[in-house]
């Protein structure tokens, strides 16, 4: 019966061509795209100007909801949901059985020999929106890749479910042109600070986000976006910290031959593609909170993101630890910044200081010294690389091989 009831308010949405929500009056118009196609969409309209077009009795007749609402579906699609309009636009496809090569051999080009998780990747995308997934991300610094046609071709399908972004837009506090979308793309991008950073990799498990728009109070909405990145920085587009699990970095590998008609090719195939899609069983299961395991997404290309982040101090410091265990046969390791001093200094690093070394440990590690001064073993790195054992007092750091593991990630 509900069901029937909201069935019976959106058509007379479509019928009347208007609709009351909340206090605000709004007309539905169709605004011409430059390919000949028409969107459909929702524009504030005075109800003294319906009233001079239609009479006042008409006013009467146009559907009065509540407010709005977001309920991503790609084949259940409802733009009512209880008094409630669905922001969320209609899937603009239609699955049909066909031959879809093309669209298959450009995912094959940019998921590699991740292939069939790329395909995971589209699938989740189309069957279950609420899915939390990896941030993907495409870089080379080689042209004719396809990174970009990869953001078109997602458009081609999800429409205005999808937004692309310039690193500016994403940086402004308004978001409300984007908040509300399944996928947030955004082309060349290089995100220096690392507020935006934090900013994609809190709103990759977010469920719920402030909406903000100019002259408009903030207003909290559910978020169920997934990020996609292309960039032709390899090195530092992003800020990553070690043992990060949200980002899945390709690096793309130009075509042999380059094809025109490659995005014409690739919409046409669409209904074969998702047909192929909603009928293939999913490769993967659900292993995480954004349904990859962590191994299956680890690149190359991330770990080299990782390591290029990082400051010298801190790649110098995790070889130096790494050798200490190394030479010595350790699990754990307890070492002061003395000790630390002394291992870079061995290793050609002078003029660093006690702070940089606590800036490193703390800050970007996470450790903490012992609250007293107790006895452990000092291990002193000799000019001859031996590494030379004594007993010593200190207000010590500990680390064991499993944390250095991830360090080195």
């Amino acid at each position: 019966m509900k069901a029937k009831h909201e069935q019976y308010i959106a058509t007379a949405i479509t019928r009347t061509g208007y609709v009351r929500i909340g206090t605000s009056y709004y007309k539905l118009v169709d605004r011409p795209n430059l390919d000949g196609s028409f969107e459909s969409k929702l524009s504030l309209w005075s109800v003294e100007c319906i009233k001079a077009d239609y009479g006042r009795d008409f006013v009467s007749e146009i559907p009065k909801l509540h407010g709005f609402c977001l309920f991503p579906d790609h084949f259940g699609f409802q733009q009512v949901v209880g008094k409630f309009y669905n922001l969320y636009h209609p899937f603009e496809h239609e699955a049909k059985a066909g031959k879809c090569e093309t669209c298959q051999e450009f995912v094959r080009h940019i998921f590699g020999d991740q292939y069939e998780l790329g395909l995971d990747y589209l699938t989740l995308l189309l069957k279950n929106p609420l899915q939390k997934l990896p941030i993907l991300c495409l870089v080379s610094r080689e042209r004719s890749t396809g990174k970009t046609t990869f953001l078109n071709f997602l458009k081609s399908i999800f429409g205005r479910n999808m937004t692309v972004n310039t690193n500016e837009e994403f940086s402004s506090n308004f978001n409300d042109d984007w908040v509300s979308a399944l996928i947030i793309a955004i082309d060349e991008t290089f995100l220096e600070r690392k507020q935006d950073s934090e900013r994609i990799k809190n709103l990759s498990t977010a469920l719920k986000y402030k909406s903000e728009a100019k002259g408009k109070d903030r207003n909290e909405v559910e978020f169920f976006g997934k990020f996609v990145l292309c960039s032709n920085n390899e090195d530092s587009f992003v800020f990553i910290e070690p043992g990060e699990t949200r980002y899945w970095v390709r690096k793309i590998e130009p075509f042999a031959k380059e094809n025109i008609r490659l995005l014409t090719e690739l919409h046409s195939e669409i209904p074969a593609f998702l047909d192929f899609l909603l009928n293939r069983p999913l490769w993967s299961t659900n292993q995480s909170r954004m349904w990859f395991d962590v191994k299956q997404i680890q690149t190359p290309a991330l770990k080299k993101l990782i390591k290029r982040n990082r400051s010298r101090v801190e790649l110098e410091l995790i070889e130096a630890l790494q050798y200490v265990m190394d030479a010595r046969d350790l699990s754990k390791l307890c070492f002061c910044t003395a000790d630390a001093l002394n291992w870079l200094a061995t290793r050609g690093m002078r003029g660093i200081d006690s702070t940089q070394i606590k800036r490193v440990l703390q800050t970007e590690w996470g450790l903490k010294p012992s609250p007293n001064s107790n006895a452990y073993t000092r291990y002193t790195l000799l000019s001859d690389s031996s590494v030379f054992e004594s007993q010593h007092r200190g207000r010590y750091y500990q680390i064991d091989q499993d944390q250095l593991d991830k360090l080195m990630i």
